[in-house]
């Protein structure tokens, strides 16, 4: 089938259409929906009659935005009117839950008239939070939104004129700063005098661009004074109008910047190459830009830098990089309106944003290929989850300092509130990742001219997460470093140039009665793994990362040797940290022994109750079987059983802890306090002991696959001194993770 076809059958599938409503509160029992609806609601509904701002402490108003069209100028399509336009609204509500969990009422409205339009959504205040319009023609959306704006006391924001002014303002700003040009000489060309293009030229001006160095084009040449005088095309552009005429070739001829806004094919080869050195294009008409990415390149020798409104090229200009994030950010401060000060402060936050390093994920979905600051890579990409909190919270601040916000925020807490919302993993590691802040330690990374492990060194150093020292070849680093266009110095022990003596000598010293030489000491020292391990054991390093280019018993085998189990214990254990949309468990052992006794599975459930009181989770353990509480009598059930028993009667325990019991037991509070009411967990388990290596990995695979949850892990529990041990592939993330987790461990030692 075709894309169209494609495309209708996905609409098509039952139930039609992309949205549905679902409920935020339980609603399984009588008293449930008593609260939910009559009698109860009368209680909330008399508060707001009360206080009217009270709404958005017993409603979804301050998290429900009215995408609101007539459908008079839908994408390329044209005005093909309100009900067809249905689609493209829906579509537009599932981005906004899709990129910044605002939930969306789509609203088409058969009218024509902007008047009666304005009034029609005016009238709809009380139910939502903000009002985004959406493929509205020109330039009745001008008037439309001027009115609604003065009209309304909740932001309203037409995303066709300001989305596409932002991010390619974003785009803009950092164009400029690459080709080392000032905004206030660049001499700007826009094709077009829509929504969009006027909106964009009025923005621009406000990232300081000067009005008179703006040329605007439409279908009949170069907008003119005289013209504008005519009604021709229309007064908004009024401040962009020239004294004299031509065609867009006359305007492009030493321009710096193009801005396409208009329809495909119209500049050629010839109009780029007359265009000032080093041009900035933005050809951003959809589906066939202005001219094609690979022309403009090819046109002339110096740099082009290029943009497109195409996902198939670098630099694409996407709305959905602005509106979703824009909206939460003025949401969460109750603004009164979105205005210019927001507006800028969203475009330099994307602009800021397109200079950090980029996380593997955006990079694996965007095909492997490199994406770093520089002419292909201007602005982030819609897929990079950074944007929630970099934008929204950049909109907030500029909404607190313009005095549009009617809430005032801590906006370092606001961004750990919005990472939150990104999954419940990201806020279980802010809660490590601050304890690390508060004292970082020197983290030894075994493999450290590894690029991925020299990305994560500097993030830890940016974020003052830990103090790392990198063990590999230096000139590697450096040269890397510098490829990767990171700005620092991290330390760096070289194996090969660096005097390691001191390391060989206590390496031969522990490992001399089991069969390891001087001269064969003096080799291991030389592979990063036992060179960290001995760093780690003599107290050079507090803690130390390995195994992203080992398999994990290899990578495990040095640190066992040399830094080896704490003193209360005789075994590691390899821990995941599954989060749920609202619910964390622990799971162990999942990479370590094979086949525990129960000793061992006492001891295992003692560490994993250690460490998830790291991430402020109050412990209560399950000690997993097939069975519950003695229904199969065998040794595979009696082990965990007498785990339970050896920990419930140890004076030291301080959680509860029970077992042998079935995971569905543990984990459903039905189950255990109706079936179970002896239990010793009052609660469901968070803490689950498999009872062997196989249950654990095969069980935390299939909740990551099937389950949805995401794994952190593993962390290694049971060592002398910090160590974990990565899996190969592991990413920059995941690092810098397990990186937070062995320097809060090593705070606690």
């Amino acid at each position: 089938m075709g894309l169209d076809e494609d495309s209708l059958e996905y609409h098509r599938i039952d139930p039609p259409g992309k949205i549905e409503i679902s409920t935020t509160k339980p609603t399984n029992t009588q008293r449930d929906l008593s609260l939910a609806y009559s009698p109860g609601v009368a209680a909330p509904c008399n508060e707001i009659a009360k206080t009217p701002e009270e709404a958005y402490t017993y409603t979804s108003k301050g998290n429900m935005v009215g995408v609101v069209s007539n459908g008079t100028a839908v994408l390329g399509l044209g005005d093909i009117g309100a009900q067809a336009s249905k689609p493209v609204m829906e579509g537009k509500g599932v981005l906004f839950k899709r990129f910044a969990d605002i939930d969306v009422f789509d609203i088409e409205i058969d009218e024509d008239d902007p008047t009666e339009f304005a009034e029609s959504v005016a009238r709809m205040e009380p139910t939502f939070g903000g009002i985004n319009l959406e493929d509205i023609k020109a330039p009745e959306c001008f008037e439309i939104e001027s009115r609604l704006r003065e009209e309304m006391d909740i932001p309203v924001f037409h995303d066709d004129q300001h989305g596409t002014a932002i991010i390619s303002g974003a785009a803009l700003l950092n164009a400029a700063e690459i080709t080392g040009k000032s905004l206030d000489e660049l001499q700007i060309v826009f094709s077009g005098a829509g929504a969009a293009a006027t909106a964009t030229a009025h923005f621009y001006r406000s990232l300081g661009v000067r009005a008179d160095n703006v040329t605007m084009c439409d279908i009949d040449g170069i907008i003119t004074e005289a013209r504008v005088a005519d009604g021709d095309p229309h007064t908004y552009v009024e401040a962009f109008a020239s004294p004299t005429g031509g065609e867009l070739a006359d305007a492009m001829a030493g321009a710096d910047v193009f801005v396409g806004l208009s329809v495909g094919g119209i500049v050629s080869e010839e109009m780029v190459r007359s265009m000032a050195d080093d041009p900035i294009i933005f050809a951003m008409a959809n589906p066939e830009p202005e001219i094609d990415y690979e022309t403009a390149k090819n046109a002339r020798d110096d740099t082009v830098i290029m943009a497109t409104g195409r996902s198939d090229y670098p630099n694409q200009v996407n709305n959905v990089l602005g509106f979703p994030f824009i909206f939460r950010g003025a949401l969460d401060v109750r603004a009164t309106e979105i205005n210019e000060e927001m507006k800028v402060a969203a475009a330099e936050a994307l602009a800021d944003l397109a200079k950090q390093d980029v996380p593997d994920a955006v990079v694996k979905a965007y095909g492997d290929q490199p994406l770093q600051f520089g002419p292909e890579y201007i602005i982030p990409k819609p897929l990079d989850s950074r944007v929630l909190f970099e934008v929204s919270g950049a909109v907030a601040g500029a909404a607190m300092e313009s005095g549009v916000a009617r809430e005032e925020l801590d906006l370092d807490a606001y961004r750990e509130e919005l990472e939150a919302r990104l999954g419940k993993s990201r806020e279980m590691m802010r809660v490590v990742l601050n304890k690390a802040k508060s004292d970082p330690k020197r983290l030894v990374l075994a493999e450290g001219d590894d690029p991925k492990m020299i990305r994560a060194a500097y993030q830890l150093i940016e974020q003052s997460i830990a103090e790392p020292v990198l063990i590999g070849d230096k000139r590697s680093i450096w040269e890397q470093s510098a490829e990767l266009g990171l700005d620092f110095e991290p330390e760096i022990v070289d194996p090969v140039s660096d005097e390691l003596s001191p390391y060989a000598d206590r390496l031969y010293e522990l490992r001399q009665r089991k069969g390891v030489t001087r001269r064969e000491a003096e080799g291991l020292v030389h592979n990063g793994n036992y060179l960290a391990s001995v760093m780690v054991e003599m107290g050079d390093a507090d803690a130390m990362l390995t195994g992203l280019t080992n398999h994990y018993p290899t990578a495990l085998r040095p640190p066992l040797q040399i830094v080896g189990t704490d003193a209360d214990s005789e075994y590691a254990a390899g821990v995941y940290m599954l989060t749920f949309k609202n619910r964390v468990v622990f799971v162990a052992d999942a990479t370590v022994n094979q086949a525990p006794d129960e000793h061992v599975l006492a001891e295992v459930a003692r560490h994993t109750a250690e460490l998830a009181r790291q991430f402020n989770v109050n412990p209560s353990v399950a000690m997993l079987s097939y069975s519950d509480f003695g229904t199969v009598d065998n040794e595979g059930t009696y082990k965990p059983r007498e785990a339970a028993r050896l920990l419930r009667e140890d004076s030291t325990v301080d959680f509860p802890v029970d077992g042998e019991m079935q995971a569905d037991t543990a984990v459903v509070e039905e189950l255990l306090t109706e079936d179970y009411p002896f239990a010793e967990l009052d609660e469901p388990a968070n803490v689950l002991v498999f009872p062997n290596l196989e249950a654990g990995n095969i069980a935390y695979k299939l909740l990551q696959r099937l389950g949805g949850a995401e794994a952190i892990g593993p962390m290694l529990v049971g060592m002398d001194k910090p160590v974990h041990v990565l899996q190969r592939g592991d990413e920059v993330k995941d690092i810098v993770n397990l990186a937070g987790v062995a320097v809060v461990d090593a705070q606690d030692d």
